[in-house]
């Protein structure tokens, strides 16, 4: 099969950047799989192992597209990651929702990235985030510290991690943008990627994510089970779907939070390393994926997503 991606930014991104990095690592999956990929996007794109071709992203937004302009093979179906306004003619196409869309409803082409992102958008379509697994360290014997690693929004919840560490008296590294004010409790390490990226993960007790809202597919809790680090989270979005008992564990309140955080020895990081690689890696993405797009080919429409084994 022949797919053609289209992400609007440059790829791949350094430290933030999780819905990007999802589109580096759905297409190297594909290739993988022994799919023909080819990624649209701006000028300086690259990525290991995927032809890419330079595109002018308002072009291709633009209605009219012309895709024979760069890809003279034939198509099978193009994949946008980002909203599909002007489908492009005569070649069949679906678009990945990651963030939230205030209420509306999706469209027929539409694929969400968890079951609770697709029934919060009226579809039963989805396909979770995968991460490669490869690039993440997996570490059964873990440092002095638990991990915050996220934005620095209140909606992510740091403030609630924050409270929490106090309450637990542990330290906690918060790693994400901007510069909060903070106590004797936590470090603050500013925005991470690369090395220093998997090393917090590979070493962190436990990943904090008291989200205060509907999550769709957070990227740092798959990179954290790939590095063996069990998860204290609230159970919003698709946290109830991504976090097992034996990976970690979820509560709604302060009170809760600090509870799990004295249940941390239960929560074995084999157990965590074995649930991303059974439902979280990229190539269990690029599988999942291939399936909506055969679907797309041979019926027209979207199929509905699985539930999480």
């Amino acid at each position: 099969m022949h797919i053609v991606q289209f992400h609007h930014v440059r790829l791949p991104v350094f430290k933030y950047g999780g819905g990007e990095r999802i589109v580096v690592w759905l297409c190297q999956g594909l290739v993988e799989r022994g799919h023909q990929v080819t990624l649209l996007a701006p000028r300086g794109s690259r990525i290991a192992g995927v032809r890419v071709v330079e595109v002018s992203p308002a072009e291709v937004l633009s209605p009219g597209f012309d895709l024979r302009r760069y890809v003279t093979e034939r198509v099978d179906i193009m994949h946008y990651h980002c909203p599909l306004d002007y489908p492009p003619p005569g070649v069949p196409s679906v678009w990945t929702l990651q963030g939230n869309m205030g209420g509306r409803r999706a469209d027929a082409r539409t694929i969400c990235v968890s079951q609770d992102h697709a029934r919060r958008h009226g579809t039963d379509a989805f396909v979770r985030n995968g991460a490669r697994l490869d690039e993440y360290e997996f570490r059964a014997v873990k440092g002095d510290y638990d991990l915050f690693l996220a934005r620095l929004h209140s909606v992510k919840g740091w403030q609630v991690a924050i409270a929490a560490a106090k309450r637990c008296r542990v330290r906690l590294v918060l790693a994400g943008g901007w510069r909060p004010s903070l106590s004797r409790y936590v470090k603050f390490v500013g925005q991470v990627g690369g090395a220093q990226k998997r090393e917090l993960l590979a070493g962190a007790r436990c990943l904090w994510m008291p989200v205060r809202w509907e999550d769709p597919c957070p990227v740092n809790i798959l990179e954290a089970l790939a590095s063996g680090t069990p998860i204290i989270g609230s159970p919003r979005g698709s946290l109830p779907e991504l976090v097992s008992r034996d990976t970690g564990g979820l509560g709604a309140s302060l009170e809760e939070l600090v509870a799990l955080r004295g249940r941390l020895a239960e929560w074995d990081p084999h157990a965590c390393r074995a649930r991303a690689e059974r439902s979280f890696s990229h190539l269990v993405m690029a599988d999942e994926y291939v399936r909506m797009y055969r679907s797309v080919l041979e019926t027209g429409a979207l199929p509905p997503g699985r539930p999480t084994p």
